[in-house]
């Protein structure tokens, strides 16, 4: 394979951004089982009392995580974001207003490999959520597996994600007053098995949780496609009935986490590594449909939302594929 590397004279403001997004990868995959190693090596220390006062701190702390977190709005402006905006570059896209007197479930499409335009427009304020959207906090749902991780959960908890249990988006879409939205990755693990460039599949035809809470709660529900998601990253090829796919499949149902083997650049070179690619991602919010709240739906009640959801997101995608560069003839297909 011929290497591609990166020239020698590259602007200071690539480098920061590259920076930012090595920084931003090694918080997805390697950050929390660096915090548990200085957990434990706290343990075995002379510093072991801090490590015990700890343990006490995540007991009485531990509902934070499904009561809305601990958002920390120093963190969510860190000038580092900007930078990892502008790396892709990321955009948050608005269609139309949004009245802060409802909460909103924001159904996020595809997941991708890593999230990054929910991260990127949803955990920070890079992009500019709260000048788009005045009035609405957003919240994103992760997997409840890494709240438990001492350390790793104050910070994940400072950009605004909290766990995906359902108690925690009942606490979010219940809000008196209205003007919190949950921001859920419809697709879930196991949609990022299928995330590579050029994918349009999306698991959503047998999940109908979100639409069930939405239900009970009167929340609006707003369809999210991000454009160039499935872009930034190449991944092993897993069809279904492989040998590697029955493993993934294996893990996600065991540990809750999907391990799609992806690549796709290094830092000094264009060739392989586990950069994304800079290729830009367009995160597109589409209108509400109003829900009224129904405290025991019925399954045909929920069944007829879900259709409307599914209509509703293919008609965001079809009115804006063409101005992010996908062709006519091709749609979303749902599975």
């Amino acid at each position: 394979m011929k290497i591609e590397f990166a020239p020698l004279h590259v602007p200071l403001q690539r480098r920061l951004q590259t920076a930012a997004v090595v920084q931003w990868v090694f918080s997805f995959l390697a950050l929390a089982q660096c915090c548990l190693a200085v957990f434990v090596l706290l343990c075995l220390s002379d510093y072991w009392p801090l490590a015990l006062l700890y343990v006490g701190w995540m007991y009485i702390d531990r509902d934070t995580p499904v009561t809305g977190g601990r958002r920390c709005y120093w963190v969510r402006n860190w000038a580092i974001w900007r930078y990892f905006r502008d790396y892709f570059p990321i955009s948050l896209v608005k269609t139309v207003d949004l009245d802060p007197k409802h909460n909103y479930l924001f159904g996020f499409h595809p997941h991708g490999v890593l999230v990054a335009g929910a991260f990127g427009n949803f955990c920070t304020e890079a992009s500019g959520f709260s000048r788009l959207f005045p009035g609405l906090t957003p919240y994103l749902l992760m997997l409840p597996f890494w709240f438990r991780v001492p350390f790793f959960r104050e910070y994940i908890m400072s950009g605004g994600l909290v766990s995906s249990e359902k108690s925690s988006a009942s606490h979010i879409l219940s809000r008196p007053g209205g003007g919190s939205v949950a921001v859920i990755a419809i697709g879930g693990a196991p949609e990022s098995l299928e995330a590579r460039p050029g994918a349009l599949t999306l698991q959503v035809l047998n999940r109908k949780g979100f639409i069930k809470l939405a239900l009970k709660h009167g929340a609006h529900l707003v369809p999210v496609f991000s454009f160039g998601e499935n872009e930034l990253f190449d991944q092993m090829e897993n069809p279904t009935g492989s040998a590697l796919r029955a493993a993934q499949e294996r893990l996600q149902k065991v540990m809750g986490i999907a391990l799609p083997l992806f690549h796709a650049r290094g830092v000094f070179q264009y060739s392989f590594g586990l950069l994304p690619y800079r290729q830009p991602v367009h995160t597109v919010v589409g209108r509400p449909i109003p829900v009224e709240q129904n405290l025991n739906p019925s399954r045909e009640e929920i069944d007829a939302l879900h259709g409307l959801y599914l209509d509703s997101l293919s008609q965001l995608f079809e009115e804006n594929k063409a101005q992010y560069g996908i062709a006519a003839q091709r749609h979303l297909n749902f599975i």
